[in-house]
């Protein structure tokens, strides 16, 4: 008994030595190799919102989306089908705008075609430029020119105040014809940038702009 004793003590004592050095070799490794933390690799939904399309945004009551810088009919009609084909209703619009004004110089309609003829003479005798107007509401006048700037037709006027003559000035508008497509209002909710910048790749002077539906392009007659 006594030495069955002294066994099972040594074994007790040989078995708790090797746990001490198993638990120090494992705090060891955990000092070396923190665990990492579960929410390391966790992110916000919001976070997580990279490139995500910008919408142009609803326009208001009675305010269309309408797409400018189309070059043609034939190229605003290649516009409507890309959107169409897309369940994007819209229609091309002719856009006029006033892109220089010239200055017209007349003498006023005399009261018959003679009387315009003889005038004409004189002008022509005293070497200045001109002719008949045969039509519209100044017929049977004298046109003494068209000027591109007001400062040249200022000064035209003068020399024909020093001449005997008072003559009159018009302006004409020159108009360049341009063509856009409107969106339909109730198509506008489909269209957003990420749209926007596909059509330009196909169109590259094509660009957005708000507008009274149905009421032309806002600041269709301007200078440029």
């Amino acid at each position: 008994m006594r030495w069955l004793f002294l066994l099972l003590l040594v074994l007790n004592l040989f078995y708790w030595g090797r746990g001490g050095a198993a638990s120090q070799g494992l705090n060891e490794v955990l000092a070396q190799d923190p665990p990492r933390e579960v929410t390391q690799g966790i992110q916000l939904v919001a976070e997580s919102k990279v490139g995500a399309r910008e919408p142009v945004g609803r326009p208001k009551k009675d305010e269309c989306l309408f797409l400018a810088g189309v070059q043609s009919e034939e190229q605003g009609r290649q516009v409507m089908q890309r959107l169409l084909s897309l369940d994007i209703r819209s229609k091309v619009e002719l856009i006029e705008r006033v892109v220089a004004m010239e200055y017209w110089l007349y003498l006023p309609p005399l009261s018959s075609r003679q009387a315009s003829l003889i005038q004409l003479k004189e002008l022509q005798v005293k070497k200045i430029d001109s002719y008949v107007i045969t039509q519209g509401d100044l017929v049977n006048g004298i046109s003494l020119g068209v000027f591109s700037r007001s400062e040249s037709a200022e000064a035209a006027i003068q020399r024909f105040r020093k001449a005997g003559y008072e003559p009159a000035m018009r302006e004409l508008p020159r108009t360049r014809r341009d063509y856009g497509v409107e969106i339909a209002p109730e198509s506008t909710w489909l269209f957003d940038e990420g749209l926007m910048e596909v059509l330009t790749r196909s169109f590259p002077r094509l660009q957005y702009q708000r507008k009274a539906c149905g009421g032309g392009l806002a600041g269709t007659v301007r200078f440029e």
